[in-house]
């Protein structure tokens, strides 16, 4: 590891992975919600276990990206982060605020805690994935410019690359849509019309340029492929990301009072979104085919191809399979969205946080790879989790294609709640797969603390 501040990264990645077993805990909880419907009712019902449940996922990733951005900037940009200690003052504010909410949710009715934290001052709660409460709304601001601050620094006064410019323009795009959190108009169709504008435009947008920058790192450090080829394909990717992203929110607003020339936009745009996805895809293969040399750390090179898989799976395939006006007007809200949300967030941003961890932790504990016995438990990490979010999404693609049918589709259509008892068998193997994810993801804590022996020592990276 070159760079002696790049080990901030180590905590951020500590606090993530604590973070998203919180989060898996907590979808085992809402799995069994679905079909015991007063499972630990009325200590945590189910809309309080969707919140945190959604919630966590959001926050460990955004640490993961942030200590992504403190790993790879200074070896990009040939010079240390520019305020350590503003790193690790922002850390330390970002995981208190989260807790604090996250405690807040469990501990609080929400329409006391929306009390209690100046909601009525500016109203910004109750809506879905921005259910946090003002003041930490305010607080992820201040997190969010201290540490576009610390990176930005570090890249005008160090050497400028395609990486860190494709970076920096999804950090800066990410936490300005999330100004729009702030804005919380009363009629509904524009409180949804720019709610989008946060939740569509950061996973089909300004997200994709993050993971396409921490992709193009991790592929030019395990393949030594010139980086003037791996900058070529992410260029590509990055202009049909924005290109099809941006106005392919079009179709989240089929069905909620916008004009209908929407249908049409949102049909041809969204349509066009698996296109980066698979030239993500062919660019991962392409490059670790081209590769020239063999690195040691053989499970980061798995978790770099598996994300670009799974994230043309999750977010190509499966969001096109509801994504055209005709059809979503049929599978609208059905558990094909769930399907469709679970393996994309799983295959595009998940895996390529844990793509990142993989690849430098080793780095930051003073060798190039952990020992062939770490990587092969890692290994199955990488396939139990992998596999069993591949079933997770078969099983609700089956319920919502059955309740698509059912309640909307039938002859006599049959009421949300008898098609809900109907396909329960597809939610308790989808608990069953939840719980192999959990098992999976323990088996990746695992491997950091196997034996050690035979690690080779990490040299500095060209």
């Amino acid at each position: 590891m070159p760079y002696s501040s790049q080990s901030i990264a180590k905590l951020y990645f500590i606090a993530a992975i604590g973070l998203f077993v919180g989060q898996i805990l907590f979808g085992l909880i809402m799995g069994l919600q679905y079909v015991i419907g007063d499972f630990m009712f009325p200590a945590i019902p189910f809309n309080v276990a969707r919140m945190v449940h959604t919630n966590l996922l959001i926050v460990w990733l955004l640490f993961g990206f942030m200590g992504a951005s403190y790993y790879l900037v200074p070896e990009e940009a040939e010079r240390e982060i520019y305020s350590p200690l503003l790193a690790k003052v922002l850390f330390w504010v970002f995981l208190v605020a989260g807790a604090l909410t996250i405690v807040g949710y469990l501990l609080v009715p929400y329409a006391g805690l929306a009390q209690m934290t100046g909601n009525s001052i500016l109203p910004t709660m109750g809506r879905e994935f921005l259910e946090q409460p003002l003041v930490t709304k305010i607080g992820i601001v201040i997190v969010a410019l201290g540490f576009l601050f610390n990176i930005g620094m570090t890249v005008l006064k160090g050497r400028k690359t395609v990486v860190t410019m494709v970076l920096l323009t999804g950090l800066t795009g990410l936490a300005v849509m999330f100004l729009f959190s702030f804005y919380n108009p009363e009629n509904l169709v524009l409180d949804k019309y720019f709610w989008w504008w946060v939740v569509h435009l950061w996973v089909e947008g300004v997200w994709e340029l993050i993971l396409g920058a921490i992709l193009a790192f991790v592929l030019i450090k395990v393949t030594g492929v010139d980086r003037e080829i791996i900058e070529k394909w992410l260029y590509i990717i990055i202009a049909m990301t924005l290109i099809t992203g941006i106005l392919g929110t079009g179709h989240h607003y089929y069905w909620i009072g916008t004009p209908t020339y929407w249908q049409w936009l949102g049909s041809i745009f969204s349509a066009l979104e698996p296109i980066p996805f698979f030239m993500m895809t062919l660019f991962a293969f392409n490059m670790v085919n081209r590769r020239r040399r063999e690195h040691p750390n053989k499970v980061a090179t798995l978790w770099a191809l598996g994300t670009a898989v799974m994230a043309f799976l999750g977010a190509g395939v499966w969001g096109f399979m509801h994504t055209l006006a005709p059809v979503n007007y049929y599978t609208h809200g059905t558990q094909l969205t769930a399907a469709h949300g679970h393996m994309a967030f799983y295959g595009a941003y998940v895996m390529i946080v844990l793509t990142i961890i993989s690849y430098s932790m080793p780095m930051m504990r003073g060798r190039v790879a952990n020992s062939n016995k770490a990587q092969v438990v890692e290994m199955w990490s990488f396939w139990l989790m992998t596999v069993s979010m591949t079933f997770i999404t078969l099983f609700l693609t089956a319920a919502g294609i059955l309740q698509t049918y059912m309640q909307r589709m039938a002859d006599v259509p049959q009421s949300f709640m008898v098609v809900q008892d109907k396909i329960a068998i597809f939610y308790w193997m989808r608990e069953v797969a939840g719980l192999v994810f959990l098992i999976g993801l323990i088996v990746y804590l695992v491997s950091f603390f196997v034996d050690k022996d035979g690690d080779a020592v990490a040299e500095p990276s060209a």
